[in-house]
């Protein structure tokens, strides 16, 4: 029979999505079958699964802790902000339909059943599932009709723990203040607590546990260290990615941090190569004058990214680097802003326009709803160096530059180069993660041929992360307190 626990998070940004990550490989360790599973993410930040959808890219490493592919039953609903009121939800890795909030909220009796549908498909032959909540079950406001929090855990029945984030103070007050808040039927289900983020001597807080152990009546599973090797493992959000800077850093790379931001893990392994910085340009600061190449990350509102980089005047500071002889290269939606024109007849973005891009390439961009979803793999055709990634985006580019194409995706000539080589342009993301490709790249801004392992960086970290739970958390009160599914 196939148990099943949820972790969920006393506020946003605990660390569920590690905590999950890390218990996933703990149990996977031990021999059990063990899935992740996230009823309802928000974020642009999304992985391509083997049967060709997506999910939040917090699952996909989940699944990686579990030794498994990822697929998209592991997080049936998933919301992609695309302005401040409205975001694109995917159910079951596709499309389903651009909702404001309101309108969301109409859908959820329907998300509810999908979101159990695939749990329940998930649970087929495996002994455990890790469930990540997402935000917080403080928000009682939210309550009705929830399907990523509470909602969920009495649907299909689940026990809770429930993650407190020290780091940011005041843990205790949010431990026994969600304990206050919630219905009883809520906090009924909660069966106990952990801490997480603690620096320096954990015994410190041993009367603290025993506080919220008093005023809960929830059993406390222990506290988690900060646990410092996880930059090596990818981002699940922007404001998880640190710029990082070295003495003696050779090869300099910034990306400006748009509004909508997509799929930004391009930028995890280049973090981590010695003699590589990666700064990430907060929104009124300028490009910096000395980067040896400025990526242009994707987004989820190309056009509505191209006002917002223009506001902030990054595009005169893009211009004076490619003066200076610097590097640009623009992933998928950074990608299309390079160009000429992007036009969005059909107003899948927002009203039907058409808007003139940087400039930098010649090509144009036509927005399309049929949205591109797939694994890819191809080489760098200066080098023949193999790569890896996976592609999510709409539009069809094409125009002169197209006609220098840099890389072969699945046999067939892909990106766009502008005539002196300095700019270059794809639709692939993830091909950073390829250690021939990055240490080819690299090498032409200047950087040494030495470059690490990335794939054997993230399972050091996963291993590390698991041994640091193993050692902190009450592992076997955890599993017990798992419940057996209940699938009728």
């Amino acid at each position: 029979m196939t148990k099943a626990i949820m972790i969920q998070g006393a506020g946003s940004n605990v660390g569920k999505s590690m905590l999950v990550a890390g218990l996933c490989r703990v149990f996977a360790r031990r021999g059990i079958a063990v899935r992740p599973f996230k009823p309802q993410n928000m974020s642009n930040n999304a992985a391509v699964t083997s049967d060709d959808g997506e999910i939040g890219r917090a699952q996909a490493l989940q699944a990686l802790a579990c030794n498994v592919a990822p697929h998209t039953d592991m997080n049936p609903v998933l919301l992609k902000p695309e302005s401040d009121v409205g975001a694109q939800v995917i159910v079951h890795g596709k499309r389903y339909a651009t909702l404001k909030a309101r309108d969301y909220t109409k859908a959820k009796p329907e998300l509810l059943s999908k979101t159990l549908e695939s749990f329940h498909r998930l649970c087929e032959a495996v002994d455990l599932i890790v469930i990540e909540g997402a935000g917080s079950p403080a928000e009682i406001n939210l309550r009705k009709g929830d399907i990523a929090n509470m909602g969920f855990a009495e649907a299909a029945n689940v026990p809770v723990v429930l993650v407190g984030d020290i780091d940011r103070g005041g843990v205790i007050a949010q431990i026994v203040g969600t304990h206050s808040v919630l219905p009883d039927e809520d906090r009924d289900r909660i069966k106990a607590f952990m801490i997480n983020k603690f620096r320096g001597d954990v015994t410190l807080f041993d009367d603290g546990m025993v506080e919220i152990t008093k005023r809960t009546d929830w059993a406390p599973l222990g506290v988690l260290p900060w646990f410092n090797d996880a930059w090596q493992l990818p981002a699940e959000d922007v404001m998880d990615i640190s710029s990082t800077s070295r003495k003696g850093d050779v090869v300099k790379i910034a990306m400006p941090k748009l509004s909508r931001i997509a799929n930004f893990d391009d930028l995890d392994p280049l973090a981590m190569e010695p003699g590589v910085s990666v700064e990430i340009i907060e929104p009124g600061r300028p490009l910096p004058a000395d980067a040896d190449l400025v990526l242009i990350p994707g987004s989820k509102s190309t056009i509505g990214d191209l006002a917002f980089l223009r506001a902030q005047g990054w595009d005169i500071d893009l211009m004076a680097h490619v003066r200076r002889g610097g590097h640009v290269l623009g992933i998928c939606g950074g990608y299309q802003m390079l160009g000429r024109i992007v036009s969005d007849p059909d107003g899948i973005e927002g009203s039907p326009t058409s808007v003139e891009g940087l400039g930098l390439l010649d090509i144009q961009t036509i927005m399309a709803p049929q949205k591109r979803l797939a694994e890819v793999e191809g080489i760098h055709l200066a080098t023949a160096a193999p790569l890896a990634g996976y592609e999510i985006h709409i539009g069809v580019t094409d125009g002169p530059d197209t006609a220098r194409p840099w890389l072969q995706i699945d046999g067939a000539p892909a990106g766009a180069t502008s005539a002196d080589g300095k700019v270059e342009g794809c639709y692939v993301h993830g091909l950073f993660t390829s250690d021939a490709f990055r240490r080819a790249y690299l090498q032409k801004l200047g950087g040494t041929s030495h470059v690490q392992d990335y794939s054997a960086s993230v399972e050091t970290a996963l291993e590390a992360l698991a041994d640091h739970l193993e050692e902190h958390l009450d592992i076997e009160t955890l599993y017990q307190l798992a419940a057996t599914v209940d699938a009728s």
